[in-house]
């Protein structure tokens, strides 16, 4: 699990070092030239936001992150396999993974794909409305599919997945900006294929997990 953070790690962060790049002008010789030009005054009265440093620190706090974020969805699985009294075991874990993927990272990403730094974007607020709502929706249409049969299941099923894409994300004012759009487009598959792995492996060790010391959850 750890080898598989260090690897999205390597793989993501010099795509977001490169968009900080274009984020701070240093994509353009014109922005450059304004930013020597700027009076001092103006940036010696803004304080600066703390952020690691490149390398070593940033590493650690992005693979910290990245665990408490991966414990903190293996207890959500284990919540929601309770709640839906559907087992959740080594043998089923990875599938319980792919749809967590599916619910929280494909389906968002549909409406709202990864942004580096310096992309437009639309109101926070929006957007976290419309990433929560998907969520829930796909959710519970995946729910829907996997424990109902009947045919008016499926519809209301595939009503509740396609619902939040015929609403449509909210969207920015402009769509200018000096992120080029291969550098987007690249981190934005590498961001979901690194998904599709880490919810997978966090269904399956939460499903070892809990056939090792729980015996699977207990369907009540």
């Amino acid at each position: 699990f750890r080898r598989v953070l260090f690897r999205s790690h390597v793989r993501l962060t010099p795509l977001i070092l490169a968009a900080e790049v274009y984020e701070q002008g240093g994509g353009h010789d014109h922005a450059a030239g304004a930013t020597e030009t700027a009076p001092a005054t103006e940036t010696a009265t803004e304080p600066e936001e703390w952020a690691p440093a490149d390398g070593l620190e940033r590493s650690f706090y992005t693979t910290a992150a990245s665990m408490l974020t991966g414990a903190g969805f293996a207890l959500v699985l284990a919540g929601l396999s309770f709640l839906a009294g559907i087992p959740l075991t080594a043998g089923n874990g990875a599938i319980w993974g792919i749809c967590g993927f599916l619910a929280a990272s494909l389906a968002p990403a549909a409406g709202l794909p990864p942004e580096l730094p310096g992309m437009p974007a639309a109101e926070l607020g929006a957007r976290q409305a419309w990433w929560l709502a998907t969520i829930a929706a796909t959710g519970l249409g995946l729910y829907l599919i996997a424990s109902r049969r009947e045919a008016w299941a499926l519809v209301v099923a595939l009503v509740l997945i396609a619902l939040p894409h015929v609403v449509g994300a909210p969207l920015p004012a402009s769509h200018e900006t000096a992120v080029p759009a291969g550098l987007a487009a690249q981190f934005a598959t590498s961001s979901l294929a690194a998904g599709a792995i880490f919810w997978s492996l966090i269904g399956l060790f939460t499903g070892i997990a809990l056939d090792r010391h729980g015996k699977g959850v207990a369907v009540p």
